[in-house]
């Protein structure tokens, strides 16, 4: 694929990913260093995203615009599987009242699709789009579990397994063991990987042919649920709210989110 690959669209995407939640503006050198870019390239590139309406400056400091979200609609519109879980998730988050999400796999991580939140205050901050390294997170526990092998080896050639505290599993042996645990028992559970105080539990959305195509969880604080109220009381309406997303699914024959590692 190298004569296919073009260089400068690679840039161009690496300077609007350079802006995040953490640094929502950059100057011209924050954009330069953050990509690795010379001044004169970040500059021109910036300038083109100016003149396009996908960034937007005051001469000295630049900031993606609004319109840079119609770069990611084409694919968000067009999925059904989130417009089918959305209410499912309301369903689930006014029984349990603890916030609900549903995600899809893009090694690394995991890219959340839908979220019903609660009231309850949390440290994490979690939107559409949100990106979590998919090895410390409950969805992205079941997303790795019923990959194909090829795909497994795929997601490991490019992961790092970084520590996020304590807690967080950071060797292929642990995971794969994990994993293992999580076909087995058909859902996942991580505590405090992610985040100290941050339990989750996570359970697969199939397609008609069995394949797990997303995954849905409740997250809830360790300091008012303990491990066993977790099974107990969030278990069992989590499973039932993904066999009625799955039931749904199927009835619509809607063109399910692939995973995205095979």
């Amino acid at each position: 694929m190298a004569e296919e690959f073009v260089r400068s669209l690679a840039r161009g995407l690496a300077v609007i990913k350079a802006f995040d939640a953490s640094a929502p503006e950059l100057t011209l050198s924050d954009v330069a260093r953050a990509t690795g870019l010379t001044r004169a390239a970040a500059r021109r590139f910036l300038l083109t995203l100016v003149e396009l309406g996908y960034v937007r400056t005051d001469g000295r400091l630049f900031a993606l615009s609004p319109r840079v979200l119609e770069l990611g609609y084409a694919y968000l519109s067009g999925l059904t599987l989130p417009e089918v879980a959305l209410p499912h998730l309301e369903r689930l988050v006014a029984e349990v009242h603890e916030s609900a999400s549903m995600s899809v796999l893009d090694p690394p991580d995991i890219v959340y699709v839908a979220r019903v939140p609660t009231t309850r205050i949390m440290r994490v901050t979690i939107s559409i789009g949100t990106r979590f390294p998919a090895h410390s997170a409950s969805m992205g526990r079941v997303l790795l579990a019923w990959l194909p092998p090829a795909g497994l080896d795929a997601y490991y050639e490019r992961a790092t397994l970084e520590r996020h505290t304590s807690r967080t599993i950071t060797t292929r042996a642990r995971l794969d063991a994990e994993l293992a645990r999580v076909r087995t028992q058909g859902w996942a559970f991580v505590d405090q990987e992610l985040e100290e105080g941050l339990r989750s539990i996570a359970a697969p959305v199939r397609d008609r042919a069995g394949g797990v195509v997303a995954a849905v969880n409740v997250s809830t604080h360790a300091s008012r649920t303990s491990v066993d109220a977790v099974r107990r009381d969030l278990l069992p309406p989590l499973l039932a709210t993904a066999a009625r997303i799955e039931a749904d699914l199927h009835a619509t024959g809607g063109h399910p989110v692939p995973l995205l590692a095979t």
